[in-house]
C-alpha cells in the first residue's frame, strides 16, 4: 500500500535518522564525560589541571563546531590518525559539547551551599564522602535543566555532520529535494522530525529531574 503524499518521503528520511540519533547519543556520551571530567577539573587544587581544563574549554567554545568537524575528518588523517566520518562526527560533537557542559558542571558545584558541606564536615564525613554524598547529588539537580538545553543543541547541531560526508537526516533530506524537487514537503518534514526528536530529549529530561527531586525528599 503506498503512502499518500507527503507522507510518502517518510521511509527516506528516517534513514537518515538512524545516523542522526548515532551521532546524538555518541555525541552526549562523549560530552557527558567530557564535561564532567573538565568540570571537575577547572575546581582542583592542581594548576596544571586546571590549565588543561581551560585550555580544552576555551578552544572549543571559541571556535566553530563545524571546522571542528572538518578538523577531525580531513586534517587528522594527514597527521595519520585515521577514523570513520561517523567516529570523527561522534568525537568533534562530543567534544564541543563537553566544553560547553564542563561549565555547567562548575558552576553547578559551586553552586552547592558551602554550609551543606561544612555540616557534612562537622559529621565526620570524609571528603570522599562529602563528594559522592552532598555535593554531587545537588550539583546533578542544577545540572539537569541547562545540560538538556546542550543536549539538544548537540541534536541540530549533528545536521552539520552531512558536511563530512554522512547520511543523516539533513542529508537525505538533501538527496530527495534534488531527486524529486518538492522542497517544502521534505524540509517541512525534517523539520517537524527534528522537533520530535528534540521534544523526547525534553521529555527525558524532565523526567530525570523528577526523579532527582523525588529521591532528594
Amino acid at each position: 500500500m503506498e503512502l499518500p503524499p507527503p507522507l510518502d518521503l517518510v521511509p527516506a528520511l528516517l534513514e537518515g535518522v538512524r545516523i542522526t540519533l548515532r551521532l546524538t547519543i555518541g555525541g552526549a556520551l562523549v560530552g557527558i564525560a567530557c564535561a564532567v571530567i573538565a568540570g571537575v577539573a577547572r575546581l582542583s587544587p592542581f594548576a596544571g589541571w586546571r590549565w588543561l581544563a581551560t585550555g580544552y574549554v576555551e578552544l572549543f567554545r571559541g571556535t566553530s563546531v563545524l571546522v571542528q568537524l572538518f578538523w577531525f575528518y580531513f586534517a587528522l588523517p594527514r597527521l595519520g590518525v585515521q577514523m570513520t566520518a561517523l567516529s570523527a562526527g561522534v568525537l568533534a560533537l562530543g567534544l564541543n559539547a563537553g566544553a560547553y557542559g564542563a561549565e555547567v558542571v562548575r558552576g553547578a558545584i559551586q553552586g552547592v551551599p558551602r554550609g551543606q558541606v561544612e555540616a557534612a564536615i562537622a559529621l565526620g564525613y570524609s571528603a570522599r564522602q562529602i563528594r559522592w554524598r552532598v555535593v554531587f547529588p545537588q550539583a546533578a539537580r542544577a545540572m539537569l535543566p541547562p545540560a538538556g538545553n546542550l543536549l539538544i543543541e548537540l541534536l541540530k547541531n549533528s545536521s552539520l555532520a552531512s558536511m563530512i560526508t554522512l547520511t543523516d537526516l539533513t542529508f537525505q533530506g538533501q538527496v530527495l529535494r534534488a531527486s524529486t524537487l518538492r522542497t517544502a514537503e521534505i524540509f517541512g518534514l525534517t523539520l517537524l522530525i527534528y522537533f520530535a526528536l528534540a521534544q523526547l530529549i525534553a521529555y527525558g529530561v524532565r523526567c530525570l529531574e523528577r526523579a532527582l527531586a523525588q529521591g532528594g525528599k
